[in-house]
């Protein structure tokens, strides 16, 4: 028997009084913050919440996510992290597929109008009967007339409770990715997928009880962010300094002011924190307190590897992983000399091979293969699809999409992502679903959606669109409405019209042609 939130409680029971999250001048200990999740738990148990229901959270890095995330784990519940840039269509898809019971969401802010939109979701989702409103003063009304607060909810309730304890292989989150194309799938995580995937980080990282301050500007609801800094950090005591959203300049303020011994970012973060590092910045002090900095998302560019080293004294490891994976497959080991553009070797207790399209194992050096792994770290499945699961799962292993070669000492290197998938600032973009998207307008016949090379984002959207006959519209207008129609990391910012678009033989958009 076993449950995620164990690391919360030994740790509000080794290290009480140690800060476990800071915000600005707010410092959360443990003991805290475990009090706070038993409210939580007792509330989801009061409304009818049971063991193996569904609760989603809409939550920026601020201390009430993990307050909801263990207290959710601590009644016996999932867990469904979404992504806070969602819409109300999005987010009513994502409670309607998860089977979502309860729902608790940040009111945001009017730049960032979560609440508003979680609503809206939520009240397109009959099934789900309990709705949450996070706001930023816990005594404030919310901003949705006729919805209750977590504040309200949590008043008068005990900070002890008995936690649920369930079966290692039953699921403790379910994280959404489209995989390489079509609508987001539910990737269920077991609470021994996680378990043993932060405390292989640790071991990776040769992290002790009490040690390592996090900077956390990965969004918690990203495997990423909840896995390498949260559930790890959270297993060992370690305190976490919450960014709700990252700005270089603000991080090299709490990387200098907080002392700070653990930064994960993707590549373009330590792009800007060296672009933050300017006169007046205590660079030795940074340096001397730094002890592990970690990269993920997309290849790190090797100058950067460079000057991360010259100006802090620091290694970057880099390493891979998915949603599927927990997510952490391979990293590049601490004692180990880098490779600039490999992912590293297979994690403690993880298998790494390269396969053709049928299965087959591919053996020889640098030959180039679909990526595959096994080991402690494979999802269940996906939620409710069992054919999109076994398209991806065989005899254990679960197949990336991802193209790689392996070199002469076992080490891995990314050669192409998953056909089509574009990453924008760390974000997967799926094609597929924008392609959906855009033609729901009634200008728009046929598109196709490319990621196009930024020099900040990494990539950024490009969409080809072919118009109805008769009709007009502007690129201005399209990007305009696509932003209000999806999150803003995905909707195309360049809008190209064209009268015919690529395909091949058999009717594919071929978009290899597409620039």
């Amino acid at each position: 028997m076993l449950n995620l939130s164990i690391f919360l409680e030994d740790s509000a029971r080794n290290h009480p009084d140690r800060a476990a999250v800071v915000l600005g001048p707010q410092r959360l200990t443990y003991a805290q913050v475990d009090a706070a999740a038993n409210q939580v738990a007792n509330l989801l148990v009061a409304r009818g919440i049971r063991p193996g229901d569904k609760v989603a959270l809409s939550c920026p890095n601020l201390p009430y996510f993990p307050v909801v995330y263990y207290g959710i784990l601590k009644a016996g519940a999932v867990v469904v992290p979404l992504n806070v840039l969602l819409k109300g269509r999005e987010i009513a898809y994502h409670l309607a597929d998860s089977q979502t019971k309860a729902y608790f969401c940040f009111q945001g802010t009017p730049e960032l109008p979560m609440g508003t939109e979680g609503y809206a979701g939520f009240s397109e989702t009959p099934d789900c009967e309990h709705f949450f409103m996070i706001t930023a003063d816990p005594a404030a009304a919310s901003p949705v007339e006729g919805t209750e607060t977590l504040g309200q909810g949590l008043a008068g309730r005990s900070p002890v409770f008995e936690t649920v304890l369930a079966d290692e292989n039953d699921p403790a989150v379910i994280l959404y990715t489209s995989g390489t194309t079509g609508q987001a799938k539910g990737a269920e995580l077991s609470h021994s997928n996680l378990v043993m995937n932060a405390l292989t980080c640790n071991r990776l990282f040769q992290s002790a009880p009490a040690q390592d301050t996090h900077l956390l500007v990965l969004p918690l609801f990203h495997s990423f962010g909840s896995t390498v800094n949260m559930n790890a950090g959270f297993s060992n005591a370690a305190t976490l300094v919450l960014m709700p959203r990252f700005e270089a300049a603000g991080a090299v303020k709490l990387l200098e002011s907080e002392n700070v011994t653990f930064f994960a970012g993707v590549p373009t973060m330590y792009w800007a924190l060296l672009n933050a590092l300017t006169e007046g910045v205590d660079v030795q002090r940074i340096a001397a307190n730094m002890r592990v900095a970690v990269s993920g998302g997309s290849a790190l560019p090797v100058e950067i590897i460079t000057q991360v080293r010259e100006r802090l004294g620091l290694t970057i490891l880099e390493g891979y992983g998915l949603s599927e994976t927990s997510p952490v497959a391979t990293f590049s080991p601490l004692s180990a000399e880098p490779r600039p553009g490999s992912i590293g070797i297979p994690i403690w207790g993880v298998e790494v091979k390269l396969i053709d399209e049928s299965w087959n194992t591919i053996g020889g050096t640098d030959e180039i293969g679909e990526i595959a792994i096994r080991g402690h770290n494979i999802m269940r499945g996906y939620y409710n699809r069992p054919d999109a699961t076994a398209e991806v799962m065989k005899d254990g292993w679960f197949r990336s999409g991802d193209l790689g070669r392996r070199d002469k000492d076992g080490w891995y290197h990314i050669v192409d992502r998953a056909k089509d998938m574009i990453i924008r600032g760390g974000f997967n973009v799926y094609p597929r679903e924008i392609e959906e998207v855009l033609m729901t307008h009634e200008a728009v016949s046929l598109a196709a959606v490319i990621g196009v090379p930024h020099p900040s984002h990494g990539e950024e959207v490009k969409a080809y669109v072919i118009l109805n006959e008769g009709a007009t519209i502007t690129e201005e207008e399209l990007v305009a409405w696509g932003r209000e129609q999806m999150a803003s990391y995905k909707y195309p910012r360049i809008v190209t019209f064209a009268d015919t678009l690529p395909m091949t033989a058999t009717g594919k958009l071929l978009k290899r042609a597409l620039s």
